[in-house]
């Protein structure tokens, strides 16, 4: 009666284990859009729980590529990790071959010690067991729908007991709830490279200004956030000024990105048409918003730079709750544009807003900017921005797009949000 006891309890203690590894797979699965990191970290859950290894493979175009291994002993997996991707023919009869064409579960406890016939697939798989120290293999399919996306493979040493059919269907279980996380993760992938393709086909090509040197950048958020709203324009007027304008939709979606496209549209049609200043093209676009849009709060800096018949280089400009501007110069050091400033559209039409006027000195680069550059998690902005103006005036002195890409690189390190850059180098001479 005591041993039945006994027994009764550690299949228990089995299934409350195995209910927690369900658990803390659905939460690592779910809390993450990453394909490869949602797959190591299913690894480092299935190991030891389940088996002394686990290996991750993925299809990628016809080839099969080893994402991540997980070891007993971390050490031993390190270098079978560096695994080039591998062809994928559709006869080969090694069994991951077989799992990828859509074979169920396939068990494997009797491996052969000639690799002879094999092919690459085989080959490499039968290599990569035998330096796991296999005794036996359960390989799963990541499967979603009918689609197959890749295989988990469990390893388990002389230590360990075979593959048992409940250990076999909870396995399969895995490898359907990894495959709909894969197939989650592409889904946001897809999304996000298409609203990061439509937001760069909206944005301008700055090779008609001749006139003047500019140069831009957009970088995409990386890391906990979708592509949003961040815009730069520039053009030239009936009068030959040209304008230059910066700015950010609230959101990080694709909504935003097309905002975005109609927010400058209706930008340039303004500022061409009206022939006003860049604070009453401001209030302008304000009311535009208000009765032909959705977008709901913007900020922006307009600028309209021109050189008179005699004189220096000006920069005309108004700031609806924007970044400042930072004029930067090889001789003066830098400064922030601060004045100008107003509430963001979207607030209130009928706000006052104000023009500021500034020499710009010849050779000096004048650089607009969104907050993606200057903004880090839990900083105060005034660091940001000191950072900003130190850097910016160590590089005053390098051609403009060096200019630009050591910029980026000094300052940002794997953006939380989107960054746009437009620079304007001041001519030497009117």
């Amino acid at each position: 009666m005591e041993e039945q006891s006994t027994d009764v309890r550690r299949e228990l203690d089995r299934a409350r284990a195995r209910l927690r590894l369900l658990a803390d797979v659905s939460v690592a699965l779910a809390s993450i859009l990453d394909a490869d990191e949602a797959l190591r970290r299913l690894a480092r859950l299935i190991v030891p729980h389940l088996a002394d290894a686990c290996v991750a493979d993925l299809i990628e175009d016809g080839w099969v590529r080893r994402v991540e291994v997980q070891h007993r002993e971390p050490d031993r997996a390190v270098p079978l990790r560096a695994q080039s991707p591998l062809s994928w023919p559709d006869d080969s009869a090694a069994p991951l071959a077989r799992v990828l064409r859509g074979a169920g579960p396939v068990v494997l406890d009797d491996f052969p010690t000639d690799a002879a016939g094999l092919g690459t697939l085989g080959t490499a798989q039968l290599k990569l067991y035998q330096a796991l120290g296999a005794q036996a293999v359960l390989i799963v399919p990541l499967q979603v729908r009918r689609e197959v996306l890749g295989t988990l493979s469990l390893v388990r040493c002389a230590t360990q007991e075979p593959f048992d059919d409940e250990v076999i269907s909870l396995a399969a279980d895995l490898g359907h709830r990894a495959g709909l996380a894969l197939e989650n993760a592409r889904l946001y992938a897809f999304q996000q490279h298409i609203a990061e393709q439509l937001q760069r086909s909206l944005l301008p090509e700055l090779s008609g200004l001749h006139r003047l040197e500019l140069a831009a950048r957009y970088v995409p958020a990386r890391e906990g956030a979708e592509v949003g709203g961040d815009w730069y324009d520039a053009f030239t007027l009936p009068d030959g000024s040209t304008v230059l304008a910066i700015g950010d939709v609230v959101g990080h979606d694709l909504t935003a990105a097309v905002r975005m496209g109609q927010l400058r549209n209706m930008l340039r049609a303004l500022a061409y048409d009206s022939g006003d200043s860049p604070a009453g093209v401001m209030r302008r676009l304000d009311g535009a918003m208000q009765g032909l849009s959705t977008t709901e709060l913007v900020t922006a800096v307009i600028a309209r730079v021109y050189a008179p018949p005699s004189g220096p280089w000006l920069a005309h400009w108004t700031n609806a709750g924007h970044p400042p501007p930072l004029l930067t110069s090889p001789d003066a050091g830098s400064q922030l544009l601060e004045e100008g400033l107003a509430p963001v559209l979207g607030v209130d039409p009928t706000l006052g807003r104000d023009d500021a006027l500034t020499v710009l000195p010849p050779n000096a680069t004048l650089l607009f900017y969104t907050d993606g550059l200057i903004e880090r998690p839990g900083e105060d902005i005034s660091r940001g921005l000191t950072r900003l103006r130190q850097h910016a005036a160590l590089l005053a002195s390098r051609p403009l797009h060096a200019f630009c890409d050591e910029l980026l690189d000094r300052i940002t390190d794997v953006p939380h949000d989107d960054i746009a850059l437009l620079a304007l180098r001041v001519p030497s001479t009117t």
